[in-house]
């Protein structure tokens, strides 16, 4: 496994693959932990050798937007959807002759087309599950992540030849062929997009607080607490690059809505002078003087009361 943080060690790597007949595809994003997403790490494996990129260190990616482009090579993905759109959005990249290792794991009828489960029953590899949610935008990069991530691709060759001799047997494989090519078309689009950080909708979306859990139940005036929290929550997570539920979570945000609007709602009461629950308070009736007989004066400060005979 090679990690690549150079021009030059990129165009040696790309070199390479251009000659391999298949090479496997996977990236790295860090929604779970940033509000601006995008992929923080690109891995390539052929049969005999896997590359990690580094997308913050290497500043033009276009070699690799030529491999993916090549139809000479095949590129096999596992679930390529996200990939691909993520791959198009981010560099406009392009890939095709594809293989997807999920949709053939579908076609053969495969129970589990996890790609763990897959690899354990077709390659006797149990892949680590530490790092399924680890920030990928950290660097430097521990080797334990480096090796997570080389082996998300490392495995896919051998599997890709399972999957593909299962197709054949069923006599499927050209039904995933053609699922193979609509794959191409893939593009990103922001309809289909999450905003940054596992938030309910997009940052342009100006109903996507509605989308909050229970929030539809809520009064008027504490929708109108929630659009305006949820709005600002967007703006910390964009300003911080940080998820927006790392900011404060959706139950949290419902919770401070409800909260605020029954302030304001006894605000507005006593700014009425309408009662509340009870008539008097405790305060009020504990603070409000005891009647005197007319012409009695008020004993001195700190005297105690005289008994009334």
């Amino acid at each position: 496994m090679s990690y690549i943080q150079t021009a030059e060690a990129l165009a040696e790597a790309m070199t390479a693959l251009e000659r391999e007949p298949v090479v496997a595809v996977d990236t790295e994003a860090a929604s779970f932990h940033r509000y601006h997403d995008r992929i923080f790490l690109i891995q390539l494996s052929s049969p005999s050798r896997t590359e990690i990129i580094d997308p913050l260190a290497v500043a033009d990616l276009s070699p690799v937007g030529r491999l993916l482009a090549d139809p000479k090579v095949e590129k096999i993905f596992h679930d390529a959807d996200y990939d691909l759109r993520i791959l198009d959005r981010d560099y406009g990249f392009r890939a095709r002759r594809l293989f997807d290792t999920r949709i053939a794991a579908q076609l053969a009828g495969e129970p589990a087309v996890g790609l763990a489960a897959l690899l354990e029953k077709y390659a006797g590899v149990k892949l680590a599950k530490e790092h399924q949610k680890a920030d990928w935008s950290r660097r430097p990069l521990p080797p334990a992540m480096l090796d997570y991530a080389a082996a998300d691709t490392a495995h896919l060759p051998a599997l890709r030849e399972r999957l593909r001799a299962r197709l054949t047997e069923l006599g499927r494989l050209a039904w995933a062929e053609e699922e193979f090519t609509r794959l191409e078309d893939l593009r990103w689009t922001r309809a289909g997009a999450s905003d940054g950080g596992g938030g309910e909708g997009g940052p342009g979306d100006p109903d996507a607080f509605l989308r909050v859990k229970r929030a539809k139940a809520l009064a008027p005036r504490q929708l109108a607490a929630l659009r305006e929290l949820y709005r600002w929550r967007e703006a910390q997570g964009a300003e911080l690059d940080r998820a927006t539920f790392r900011i404060i979570g959706n139950d949290a945000l419902l919770a401070v809505a409800q909260a605020l609007h029954a302030r304001r709602a006894e605000r507005d009461r006593r700014a009425s002078g309408q009662p509340g629950r009870t008539a008097r308070p405790r305060a009020a009736r504990w603070c409000t003087p005891r009647a005197r007989p007319s012409g009695e004066r008020p004993a001195p400060r700190g005297a105690r009361p005289t008994p009334s005979p």
